[in-house]
């Protein structure tokens, strides 16, 4: 939306709501809406208020109770606030949607339909695109309403529709998105078979896969090992296609694959639509799971990327744990007459360093992409890692390796 006078896109202004459940605690639930914040920033949304309530269960009819949704409707209903948007961090069933849109009269997203926005927004190539298509139409399916504006307007292919006798708005809407599912799922499907392709003439190079929570600076990384120019920017799913290149660390070559940010909460439609895309990691023979050490919940965020990777694929691999960003890691003093045990955010670099490097002994390594430090320490674990798969694929080689390192 443009203001009239500066002629400036002017960014919608956005409530944020979340729960504070038995499952999760005010302080998690603050770093959820943090990260809801920055989500909602990405989208072009400007974050203006958050709402917080306290329950046992969300309310199976409007998420939160009758008293926080006046609350909410009572801010949203004050013009000077110039609310646009109400977006709440769990994912709301259609009957949700459909009585807190009846309530608070305004546009109502949740996380998964706001990720699924930045998706379309950050998708450039056809198939990230037809990904994207598919995992919106599958989330929307099951929330068809009356309110929603006709679909017949965006079918495409020139064909019109004809309404069988007695056939509703909502019957000819859920036809035409199943009919645009169906056609979807195809496209996909011969856009697989080329990848496939493309991923068996790459021959039996070593592959390395780049894998971590969004915004930790994997791109970053990937032009530093490569040597290219991949997309890297401050916000979250910067890339969503599969970057993949050809490096070679002192003789050795290898293939290393940029992949998609994973994320709390990460819709299962995006998973189950960005299948090929998530190929990369299954077929990977290393992975560096890059870790953004500055956040403070790094720890939460190393479960979701290992459950998420788990839930892709079983298969265990090698993997390296690379903490990033250590140039911009800071901590809490702790005051010595505090006698209650230290929190996270209480330790130094170097407790933390003791701790990781400990338990993952040497497939742990600590690094900052942005001021390229031991990244020369990280170039020699992926070497010997890569190396070592390499010559049971090529044991002819393993000879000139020899002789290379004892000419070195």
């Amino acid at each position: 939306m443009k203001d009239l006078i500066t002629n400036e896109i002017k960014k919608e202004n956005a409530i944020l709501v979340g729960l504070i459940t038995p499952e999760q605690n005010e302080e998690k639930v603050n770093e959820y809406l943090y990260e809801l914040a920055f989500l909602a920033e990405t989208a072009g949304l400007t974050p203006a208020k958050r709402f917080v309530q306290r329950l046992e269960t969300p309310n199976t009819v409007t998420f939160v109770g009758s008293g926080k949704l006046q609350e909410i409707k009572n801010y949203v209903e004050e013009e000077e606030n110039e609310i646009g948007v109400v977006i709440f961090d769990d994912e709301l069933s259609a009957r949700q949607l459909r009585n807190i849109e009846r309530e608070l009269k305004i546009r109502i997203m949740d996380r998964t339909s706001l990720i699924l926005d930045i998706f379309a927004m950050r998708a450039q190539t056809a198939h990230a695109k037809a990904q994207v298509e598919l995992a919106q139409y599958q989330y929307l399916l099951p929330r068809l309403t009356r309110m929603w504006t006709h679909l017949e307007r965006q079918r495409g292919g020139g064909g019109t529709i004809m309404r069988g006798p007695g056939e509703t708005q909502l019957e000819t809407d859920r036809r035409i998105i199943l009919d645009k599912i169906s056609r979807l799922k195809q496209e996909l499907k011969e856009i697989d078979k080329q990848k496939s392709v493309q991923r068996k003439n790459r021959g039996k190079l070593v592959r390395v896969a780049l894998v971590g929570y969004t915004n930790v600076g994997k791109s970053t990384l990937m032009n530093l090992l490569s040597k290219s120019e991949v997309f890297a920017e401050n916000k979250l799913f910067a890339t969503l296609d599969t970057t993949v290149r050809k490096v070679t660390i002192e003789n050795l070559p290898f293939l290393l694959t940029d992949t998609v940010g994973f994320i709390r909460k990460l819709p299962t439609h995006l998973i189950e639509s960005f299948k090929s895309t998530l190929d990369e990691v299954r077929e990977a023979d290393i992975l560096v799971h890059v870790v953004d050490i500055s956040h403070p919940a790094f720890e939460e965020q190393i479960e979701v990327v290992e459950k998420t990777l788990f839930e892709i694929d079983e298969t265990e691999k090698p993997s390296i744990l690379v903490f990033n960003k250590i140039d911009a890691f800071s901590h809490v003093e702790k005051d010595e007459d505090d006698l209650t045990p230290k929190k996270r955010e209480n330790y130094t670099l170097e407790e933390l360093k003791q701790t990781w490097m400990h338990k993952m002994k040497e497939n742990c390594i600590f690094i900052s992409a942005r001021e390229k430090t031991n990244i020369d320490n990280l170039k020699q674990i992926i070497y010997d890692k890569v190396k070592e798969i390499h010559i049971t694929r090529f044991p002819y080689n393993d000879f000139l390796y020899q002789n290379y390192e004892e000419e070195e």
